[in-house]
């Protein structure tokens, strides 16, 4: 055993006993684990943002604000604040602290909603995700509790499939080796994210699938250069989500994945282009929302070994995920809590997750190589299902809003008055009356920008239980993408999501709009 192995070996071992006696949400809280040890402690920098970041970690929210708006006002450009607090957070969290990954998500749909806004507003998003950034690297012991360090690469096996190796080794799981194994796979963005890709696919939930997504999205704005520190999060979130109780889960779903591959044949296979017409991609959209998760899996298998371009298998996933905020009761008294009262469905609600999530993994099949393509969607197939599946109340026989009372109610309203009638609704919090409206505004021959500049004032204004940013970016993304005849649904989502989150303000918006003079 080498020297470099004996410490890491006893450095766990050291790692373990302390996190076997005082208990292991403990150790973790302390920064202890024996799956979790960090990489020694050298510094990860990032050349000339590092003061920056540094800045962004050792700062409370309310003196960071100030000086980031001061640094704006001199020069500094808005993509740079939005690196520096992506690098930050990667460092500090490094994908293991669930209120700091849902930050992270939230950076890059942050940068996007800022380019909606005029210039005396544009960095209003933007520095709602910096406060919550800052306020949880303090939380957590900023600079000196970091995650991630320099990590150096390791041999891949001969004759292995790298991508198959991280799998294993985050089945065991085994982050330090993982990290090692990626830190070699990671020669470039594609080869990082078709590598990680492997480990993601291992299980199928929103966080899995929409930390990769949204860093590989955050790639477009700060660089491609951060693949690696940026995917290193999702290596270390999949060796901390691999349970007994999650293997048990999720055993059945990999065991199913290269059945479902071999049978259709799909790997390696070319994957055709078939275009499909508006009530294919409808019906298939039913087929997969009515499925079990298997048979909908089965069923985008079937459609991808029968020439459908994937495209078209997308849009049908995406489309039923939709249809799980348009169905959704709210949340019941059991699931209840005071930002998120009975009824609600902002938030990590069963239809927000299940959007984010179907976006998640279209948006990877769109990128992804052929094999990771097709196992994307299959995912996506499966996930959707099983969401509907394990939701609250039977989500086939409730009826999609805008439902039909509150219909009739919005079909009065003059069409100069559909805005002020839907911010009255999101006060109100209204999301009957909001979605109605909303509907009923699409159907007029205005133009949609007011409608999405409304819906996005309080997108930013409101707090969103961690995923205003999230969901506003995955509704305007969607929209972009779908047919016409499917639009107006993910705004009607949104508005209802919107009306749902509102009275609960987002920390330090206030002091951001005052010194903005915005």
């Amino acid at each position: 055993m080498n020297a470099n192995s004996r410490r890491d070996f006893l450095r766990n071992i050291g790692a373990g006993a302390v996190a076997a006696g005082i208990g292991t949400d403990l150790a973790a809280d302390l920064g202890v684990s024996t799956a979790f040890a960090q990489q020694g402690t050298a510094r990860l920098t990032f050349g000339t943002l590092e003061p920056l970041v540094t800045l962004m970690q050792e700062t409370t929210a309310d003196r960071l604000i100030p000086q980031v708006v001061e640094r704006l006002r001199n020069g500094t450009s808005l993509r740079d604040v939005v690196a520096a607090a992506a690098l930050a957070n990667a460092r500090t969290f490094g994908g293991e602290d669930y209120i700091g990954f849902h930050t992270m998500m939230a950076i890059g749909p942050a940068y996007h909603m800022a380019q909606e806004l005029p210039e005396a507003r544009r960095a209003l998003p933007v520095l709602k995700v910096l406060h919550r950034n800052a306020t949880r690297i303090q939380a957590q012991g900023g600079r000196t509790r970091e995650v991630l360090h320099p990590v150096q690469g390791v041999a891949i096996p001969n004759g292995r499939v790298g991508g198959e190796v991280l799998r294993d080794q985050l089945r065991q799981p085994n982050v330090n080796d993982a990290e090692r194994t990626f830190a070699t796979l990671a020669r470039n963005a594609d080869d990082a994210l078709n590598n990680v890709l492997y480990a993601v696919e291992d299980g199928a939930d929103v966080h899995r699938v929409a930390l990769p997504y949204r860093a590989w999205d955050l790639m477009g704005i700060i660089g491609r250069e951060q693949a690696h520190t940026l995917l290193r999060q999702s290596v270390r979130f999949c060796a901390r989500s691999e349970s007994p109780n999650y293997r048990r889960y999720m055993n059945p779903l990999r065991t199913a994945l290269p059945r479902w591959l071999d049978q259709h044949r799909l790997v390696g296979r070319e994957l055709g282009s078939r275009r499909m017409e508006d009530r294919w991609i409808e019906d298939f959209s039913m087929t997969l929302f009515r499925a079990t998760p298997d048979r909908a899996a089965d069923a985008a298998a079937a459609a991808l070994a029968d020439g459908i371009d994937p495209a078209a298998i997308g849009e049908a996933i995406s489309l039923a995920a939709n249809q799980l905020v348009l169905r959704d009761n709210g949340r019941t008294a059991a699931q209840a809590s005071p930002p998120k009262p009975v009824g609600s469905v902002h938030g990590d609600s069963t239809g927000v997750h299940g959007c984010d999530s179907a976006n998640a993994w279209r948006n990877l099949a769109r990128v992804a190589n052929q094999r990771n393509k097709v196992v994307c969607l299959l995912l996506g197939a499966w996930q959707v299902a099983r969401d509907r599946a394990n939701g609250t109340g039977n989500f086939i026989e409730l009826q999609p809003y805008p439902r039909e009372d509150a219909r009739n109610a919005a079909r009065n309203v003059e069409p100069a008055r559909l805005l002020g009638a839907l911010e009255e609704a999101i006060r109100g919090r209204d999301q009957a009356r909001a979605a109605a409206i909303a509907h009923r505004y699409t159907t007029t021959d205005r133009p949609v920008r007011p409608l999405w500049d409304t819906l996005l004032r309080y997108a930013i204004s409101e707090d969103g239980a961690l995923h205003h940013e999230k969901f506003y970016r995955t509704s305007a993304e969607e929209y972009n993408s779908v047919r016409p005849a499917f639009r107006s649904r993910y705004l009607i989502a949104l508005a209802r999501v919107t009306a749902s989150g509102h009275g609960y303000a987002a920390p330090g918006h206030t002091e951001a709009c005052r010194l903005l003079n915005a």
